[in-house]
């Protein structure tokens, strides 16, 4: 049975309404623990990760400004320049709420590297979690959870993630990311 739009609990409704507004102005992925959550883990989670694509003070100023009048407010501050030279482009992330809540929220990135830029690429929307939003690859979320985050929750979501896609993944892809991140570790040494 398809879920209708009111089946649709807070957090999603929250991803899918900040992801129209994020896709008008650049690419992006949702990664890490919601794609196991909107997959049907049942664990609890504060926030939503987002990488999107690295653009200009320009584009993101429009895009900030869009989603405030939509709604949403950024943690650190109202000020678009300030949340674009003072976090993002050094490689922070920002937090995104609905005015007046504090969850939840959209942890905003931009891509640091070829790896994250190559998710980005490679972004698909995943029929199971009846979102329309776009994510990164399942074969990424588990090479991610098992070789870079690696806790204990990371680690039951990358199972969570096996189970679901059982025979419709690529071992040999998550292998090849997986690699990538080793060398993405040790270049950050």
């Amino acid at each position: 049975m398809r879920r209708g739009v009111s089946d649709k609990n807070i957090l999603e409704k929250f991803a899918e309404d900040f992801c129209k507004i994020v896709e008008k102005h650049v690419k992006y992925i949702v990664c890490s623990g919601f794609v196991a959550i909107a997959h049907g883990r049942s664990r609890s989670t504060e926030d939503i990760d987002m990488i999107i694509e690295k653009i200009p003070f320009e584009k993101f100023s429009k895009l900030h400004e869009e989603l405030v009048k939509k709604g949403f407010e950024c943690m650190q501050s109202s000020d678009a320049k300030k949340i674009f030279y003072d976090y993002l482009i050094n490689g922070d992330s920002v937090r995104y709420t609905r005015k007046g809540k504090f969850l939840p929220e959209m942890e905003l990135k931009f891509a640091k590297d070829e790896l994250d830029n190559e998710q980005i690429k490679n972004r698909t929307k995943l029929p199971f979690t009846k979102l329309d939003i776009f994510f990164s690859s399942i074969e990424s979320n588990i090479a991610f959870k098992e070789e870079f985050l690696g806790s204990e929750k990371d680690l039951e979501d990358a199972e969570h993630l096996r189970i679901i896609y059982e025979g419709a993944f690529d071992e040999k892809i998550i292998n090849e990311i997986k690699e990538k991140i080793r060398k993405r570790k040790k270049n950050e040494r």
